[in-house]
């Protein structure tokens, strides 16, 4: 008896083992179940829930669950139906035959609705990037965007939003950005005509960014100024907005706007977002360097930081010291991290600030010394560095770095004396920056609010008061679940 009793127990657990793969299918199932509700209710919402949960199940994705998905969602012997399913490897039959029997158990209904078809493309999209299956990507992705072309529903515009994306994504990752180019321009131009504003903000990104791949600044700047601005739909894409617009603004030499839309960027930025606050800190700090601010030790010791910010930390202490000795060295020591920074041409036009961080030392230091100790301490190594000192702190004097003298007839430089800094205008105009940047924050706090329609109007029964808490109660969920959204 015990043993019929083991025998019986052995094939429970296995089927439980077996069962395992049809609960991300059921999921699957649900997100499209809520789609489908969203599609017919008009609910946006939902969609972008939807979205959020296929990211969750990212990883649980295998090839047997996308087929029976597919099979369920989609008419079998269909176009789009057949498309998709030839993206999709048959290694593993016996898992597809416990899906589709599972799923052939519980009589499913075929749709056709153009959310569904968008999202079962975008589906196999992202498993074919994530098997790092890029030619097949290129194509699933290339014939999904063809299929968009034919709808314009304001419910598909999240789904739309997504699909531009791993487009983009699946082309830069084969290294041929520049073939889709014209098709995102095509593309951007439907979506201003539909008044497609998320599909706009996508887009408009894209470019920047396929445009900034190509070191093509001139032409990302005159797309973004000629571009329509609007406020913003999707906090993600505003904050890839700020960091290239902080991009473009550093390599025009403005760097004072550079600075506030980098800094903006990472702020705004998810905190799962590790590796865009990761850019956006190394360009920030770039850019303050530039300014001729030294950036505080806290910057650099941020979780998940220090070892990708190490570099720009030496460099940061290397400028702050003024040893242009020592900024050679940091430079040659990370040259390769630089370069794949794309920040070594603004290391180049560090180097006049480290000379001119030196001098203003010396200057403090000295209240008169000769030209000669001047090009000694910085370390000018050029074939007359008496000349160039001369010149530097000539230079230094005149766009008030330094407060001094030149005597050209001894070769002296004569510094004068420091006067008390609160007698000037800094502390007025730093305690003015700070007070505009809490009237910002004051004002966006003040955009999000969001009210329920018509509060004042009329008095809401408690079966309507218990809906619009529910209603509430999803909305901070999603509000909740927005910085664990893939960046």
């Amino acid at each position: 008896m015990t043993q019929d009793v083991e025998m019986k127990e052995q094939p429970a657990t296995s089927n439980s083992v077996t069962l395992t793969a049809p609960s991300t299918l059921q999921h699957l199932k649900e997100i499209a179940s809520l789609i489908e509700t969203g599609a017919y209710a008009r609910e946006v919402r939902r969609i972008v829930r939807a979205v959020r949960l296929t990211i969750a199940l990212r990883k649980k994705l295998k090839a047997s669950v996308i087929s029976a998905f597919l099979t369920h969602t989609l008419t079998p012997g269909s176009e789009v139906h057949s498309r998709l399913s030839s993206y999709i490897p048959k290694d593993d039959e016996h898992e597809m035959e416990v899906d589709t029997a599972t799923s052939a158990t519980q009589a499913p209904t075929k749709h056709s609705l153009p959310e569904l078809e968008i999202y079962s493309c975008l589906l196999v999209l992202i498993f074919l990037i994530d098997q790092k299956r890029y030619n097949e990507a290129k194509a699933c992705a290339s014939a999904g965007i063809g299929r968009l072309k034919n709808y314009n529903k304001r419910t598909l515009d999240v789904l739309t939003s997504r699909l531009y994306f791993y487009y983009s994504l699946s082309y830069e990752l084969t290294g041929d950005l520049a073939e889709i180019r014209g098709n995102l321009l095509a593309l951007h131009r439907i979506a201003t005509l539909r008044r497609d504003e998320l599909g706009q903000e996508t887009l408009l990104n894209l470019l920047l960014r396929n445009y900034l791949h190509y070191n093509l600044y001139d032409q990302a700047e005159k797309l973004r100024s000629k571009a329509p601005r609007f406020e913003a739909h999707s906090n993600q894409q505003f904050c890839r907005y700020l960091f290239y617009l902080g991009k473009i603004r550093t390599i025009q030499l403005e760097y004072t706007d550079a600075k506030e839309s980098l800094l903006q960027a990472a702020r705004k930025a998810p905190v799962a977002a590790l590796g865009f606050r990761v850019q956006c800190t190394k360009w920030a700090v770039i850019v303050r360097l530039l300014l001729g601010e030294i950036p505080e030790r806290t910057v650099f010791m941020q979780k998940g930081m220090e070892k990708a910010l190490r570099p720009y930390f030496e460099l940061t202490n290397a400028v702050r010291i003024g040893d242009l000795e020592l900024f050679r060295t940091v430079a040659e020591k990370f040259s390769s991290t630089f370069s794949s920074d794309r920040t070594n041409n603004l290391i180049v036009r560090l180097r006049h600030n480290v000379i001119r961080t030196g001098l203003r030392n010396i200057s403090i230091s000295y209240s008169r010394i000769s030209l000669a100790d001047v090009a000694k301490k910085l370390r000018l190594d050029s074939a007359n560095p008496v000349a160039d000192a001369e010149s530097i702190v000539a230079k230094a004097i005149r766009d008030g770095a330094i407060d001094a003298t030149l005597d050209h007839a001894n070769g002296w430089m004569v510094s004068k004396e420091t006067g008390d800094i609160y007698s000037t205008n800094e502390p007025q105009i730093a305690f003015n920056s700070r007070i505009a940047f809490c009237l910002n924050m004051h004002n966006e706090a003040v955009r999000a609010l969001r009210f329920p329609p018509n509060s004042h109007k009329e008095k809401e029964s408690a079966e309507k008061r218990r809906e619009r808490q529910q209603q509430e109660q999803e909305l901070a969920k999603h509000i909740a679940e927005e910085d664990d959204d893939e960046f």
